[in-house]
């Protein structure tokens, strides 16, 4: 258990000391949890190395949105007075993320299919 949290808080600590000398506009915790996919994917580190508290932390995130979601009970006046805006935002991230997604899907299909396309007739020859 200790080195599983080692693990992940030693990513943790990677992704807050890169931000801190680079200054890049990303948060630490996104840039350790990468740094971890990276080093999960290059076997640096096994996963059996950090299973079981991976899961126990996935098991129970429910618990760590409770003291985000009291400090937004707090702003709820800020909210109310911008709740148009808030909601425009949203609407339009959400379909331009649809969008976006989608055509990158298409291009990524068309890529593979003209690749195995070009394999096709590389056999023949």
């Amino acid at each position: 258990m200790i080195r599983q949290l080692a693990i992940i808080f030693g990513c943790l600590a990677l992704g807050e000391l890169i931000i801190y000398l680079t200054h890049i506009p990303l948060p630490s915790s996104i840039l350790g949890m990468l740094l971890l996919t990276i080093l999960l994917k290059l076997k640096v580190i096994r996963l059996e190395w950090v299973r079981s508290i991976s899961d126990f932390l996935v098991g129970n995130i429910g618990f760590f949105f409770v003291p985000p979601g009291v400090a937004v009970m707090l702003y709820f006046d800020i909210i109310k007075a911008q709740l148009v805006p808030i909601v425009v935002a949203s609407v339009v991230s959400t379909v331009l993320v649809l969008a976006v997604t989608g055509w990158v899907h298409q291009c990524y299909g068309k890529a593979k299919d003209k690749a195995h396309n070009m394999l096709k007739h590389d056999d023949k020859a």
